[in-house]
């Protein structure tokens, strides 16, 4: 889970702090910081968007788009709330800068934001599904759709709150130590927080790349059941294409999901279970987790491109929105040009008006 990334979490006989390979980790600052700036910029910009389109074209209002939105927005919160003060506190030498509530606010979003987006993830999985096994059956309505989204978010911050009632806001500078820090930390309780670590690992990715893949292999087996021999040309070319488009969505989509999240999964299953760093060494723990905290961040950069460039509608919808656009303003200047000429006429006196048109009417060329 992401909620485990911050770097300073060395805590022995439970009063002496000791934090190895932060040195290595401040040098890199200058690199990782840029990257953090660049993954929030394109994120928010791209979430944003995404979710503005679905909420101001109609046509878009549907099942999958509405959880493709719950998407956007989950990913959006993460990258507005947790990431920057995330990063903030992995490279600032006085720990954690903003306070006991945010502390346990951002801890607990954090993890609540990520098992949405996993949650969102299944559920547009299991849509699509239903969409080609049942494509007469009719779709959800829009108060079906908001209980959706409603309980993937309770079930989120649910399953979110023992890692934020573990979380413990520790300000040093009462020992002599100039640092505050904000961790999940389970002393004595070892078994506990292996099994809750294995069931984060089950639940935030083996759930929702499980509920993709079978997905993605179910659809392939319904669309090759309907492209029979002896269908029309018409019909086997429109499910051609709908192959086509939905095999890629599915493809990068667990593409992206595996790739983006695997290697923070595996660092922090590492770490709950090898508590004396001998897989792990200390003096690279922090860079390494830093690193794939960074790379399980990234993919609320894809998810936007992924299924706004994939899909026909949104592409539709985006052309049609910006040309709408443009044409309304080139009808704008044209009237606002007619409008002035007229009051340019209008200013021009009586009687050199009315030769003006005695003459427009009267001239022969």
């Amino acid at each position: 889970m992401a909620q485990s990334q911050l770097p300073n979490d060395s805590w022995q006989n439970g009063s002496t702090p000791v934090f190895t390979g932060l040195d290595l980790l401040f040098d890199l600052k200058p690199l990782f910081i840029p990257l953090y700036a660049t993954l929030v910029a394109v994120a928010c910009t791209g979430n944003f968007l995404l979710i503005l389109l679905i909420a101001v074209t109609k046509k878009l209002h549907s099942t999958t788009n509405f959880l493709i939105g719950n998407l956007a927005a989950a990913d959006l919160i993460m990258c507005v709330v947790c990431v920057p003060l995330t990063a903030s506190y992995a490279f600032e030498v006085r720990g954690w800068l903003f306070g006991m509530f945010m502390c346990y606010f951002v801890t607990l979003m954090q993890a609540a934001t990520v098992f949405v987006s996993v949650l969102s993830l299944s559920a547009i999985a299991v849509d699509r599904y239903i969409v080609v096994a049942y494509p007469i059956r009719r779709r959800l309505s829009r108060k079906s759709c908001t209980y959706i989204v409603a309980l993937i978010w309770l079930l989120s911050i649910v399953v979110s709150v023992p890692t934020s009632m573990h979380t413990h806001y520790l300000d040093l500078n009462k020992i002599g130590h100039d640092m505050i820090i904000c961790e999940e930390f389970w002393k004595h309780e070892e078994r506990e927080r292996l099994v809750y670590s294995c069931s984060m690992l089950l639940l935030s990715y083996m759930l929702p790349l499980s509920a993709v893949s079978v997905s993605y292999l179910a659809i392939s087996y319904h669309l090759r059941k309907r492209n029979v021999p002896g269908a029309a040309y018409q019909n086997q070319d429109k499910w051609t294409k709908t192959k086509q488009k939905t095999f890629r969505v599915l493809i990068i989509s667990v593409m992206c999901f595996a790739i983006c999240w695997l290697p923070l999964q595996v660092v922090n299953l590492i770490r709950d279970i090898d508590e004396e760093f001998t897989i792990l060494d200390k003096r690279y723990v922090n860079v390494i987790q830093v690193s794939c905290h960074l790379v399980a961040m990234s993919s609320a950069c894809y998810n936007p491109f992924i299924y706004a460039s994939l899909h026909d509608k949104f592409r539709f919808h985006v052309t049609n929105y910006f040309y709408n656009r443009k044409k309304r303003s080139s009808i704008m200047s044209h009237r606002a040009s007619r409008l002035n000429t007229c009051s340019t006429l209008a200013d021009i006196p009586m009687g050199i008006t009315d030769k003006l048109a005695l003459q427009g009417r009267f001239s022969f060329n």
